[in-house]
């Protein structure tokens, strides 16, 4: 056993802590304000400047190109985090109609409320406190009476980048269902999940797929026909698949409402 490493992990989280404490939350190029490497989500590539900055310019553009985001627009981003979306949407599209960002991270909402809320009025961003084994394990229980706070079919475009990679089946129908309700008559939606053909419909952390997978809900994989039926039993139909072309493998995945 080493007992000097053991020894060290103690200090070594205190100054971890202390650097995040400490250190500037945000960074500047241009007149764009964004996230300190310390304070970004997803892999290793996302704390470089560059991949971070680009990667958001590319999220307005697919949204562009495959949803018709315009700047009359209104979006709900769903697991905001801290802001990447908002950031390449100011960058590429501009001002927009509305942008609504939600996430379980108290610090990832904070982040966005003070650096882009505040200076643009239509971005708004809010606190979900519910739970999420990973993200808000303090939360409240998500169950069939959860609601997000916003009234039916006033979004053009929700995107949930890299949120049901961290979901049960059962949390991701409930947001489904919201999902719905939500969107207006002719709106899209985007998302990414781990899904495949040939698995079992639902597995945690699956051993030996694409990496190892450290920590609760690091990855939750599906199967493509059960994720299917999901999204069906939502009132929604996959327009589009594309196989594992996002982070860590997952398929990018665009919904539109089925006709009732």
């Amino acid at each position: 056993m080493n007992w000097p490493a053991m020894r060290a992990h103690p200090l070594a989280r205190t100054l971890r802590t202390a650097y995040r404490t400490l250190a500037p939350d945000h960074a500047t190029r241009g007149n764009t304000v964004y996230p300190a490497k310390h304070l970004r989500f997803g892999g290793p590539e996302f704390r470089n400047d560059d991949f971070f900055l680009e990667s958001a310019r590319f999220e307005a553009c697919r949204l562009a190109d495959s949803c018709g985001l315009t700047q009359a627009s209104i979006v709900l981003d769903v697991g905001c985090g801290v802001g990447r979306l908002p950031i390449g949407i100011l960058e590429q599209v501009g001002e927009i109609r509305h942008y609504q960002g939600v996430d379980v991270d108290a610090r990832s909402v904070h982040w966005c409320k003070e650096h882009i809320q505040n200076v643009h009025a239509d971005f708004q961003f809010q606190l979900l406190d519910v739970y999420n084994l990973r993200y808000n394990p303090a939360g409240a229980p998500l169950n069939c009476s959860f609601r997000l706070p916003f009234g039916d079919g006033g979004f053009d475009i929700v995107y949930l980048y890299s949120v049901f990679s961290h979901m049960t089946a059962h949390d991701i129908r409930i947001y489904l269902r919201e999902c719905r309700r939500l969107l207006a008559t002719k709106g899209r939606v985007f998302l990414t999940a781990f899904v495949e053909e040939g698995v079992p419909d639902e597995v945690e952390n699956p051993l030996n797929y694409r990496m190892k997978w450290k920590a609760p809900l690091h990855c939750v994989r599906f199967n493509k026909s059960f994720f299917s039926r999901l999204v069906l039993e939502a009132g929604f139909e996959i327009s589009v698949f594309n196989y594992a072309k996002e982070t860590d493998g997952q398929s990018g995945i665009y919904l539109a409402p089925t006709l009732s």
